[in-house]
């Protein structure tokens, strides 16, 4: 854990932190964010329910006396509940939301690595197949011979989309 924060704080003092990526796992799937939106990953730790929120919403938890509310990214993705390991962690990050900059909490899988993804390898979202509801995503991005999904931070907050397939079609009939 301490060896990627390390790469996190070297990667945003470089002058190509905006080509750069988090890696990550969800439910088999490798994801990204970009690591300018990254503030720290920390271990799996004790989390607070709170009554009446969103299946996807695992609580908050306290963040040096900041409350963080943590999203179970692959709830979110309509896979299902976190499987809770000794790689489960959650990564802290920054994003805008209704003009102001919230802190929020990604539980994930296991956390890969920080990696380079030049605009030119990032290609649009298929339209089907990823196993990801595509207007979560930002782009397909090619690492090696891989790719990986890049997430819209943005949209995977906005809880008016709804997350699995029967939501979208009862929404249609609406």
């Amino acid at each position: 854990m301490s060896n990627i924060n390390e790469q996190l704080a070297k990667a945003m003092e470089s002058d190509s932190a905006s080509h750069q990526y988090l890696t990550f796992q969800v439910h088999g799937q490798k994801l990204a964010v970009e690591i300018l939106r990254i503030k720290e990953i920390i271990e799996f730790g004790r989390i607070t329910v709170v009554p009446m929120m969103q299946q996807c919403i695992s609580g908050v938890i306290n963040l040096r006396g900041s409350v963080v509310p943590v999203v179970d990214l692959s709830a979110r993705f309509g896979q299902g509940k976190t499987e809770i390991n000794r790689r489960t962690c959650i990564v802290i990050l920054e994003c805008q939301m209704a003009e102001e900059t919230q802190v929020v909490g990604f539980m994930v899988d296991a956390v890969n690595a920080v990696v380079d993804i030049g605009a030119e390898f990032i290609a649009p979202p298929p339209q089907f197949g990823a196993g990801v509801r595509t207007d979560f995503l930002r782009g397909i991005g090619k690492v090696d011979e891989e790719f990986v999904l890049v997430l819209n931070v943005e949209r995977l907050l906005d809880f008016d989309i709804p997350t699995n397939l029967e939501e979208v079609a009862s929404a249609a009939l609406a």
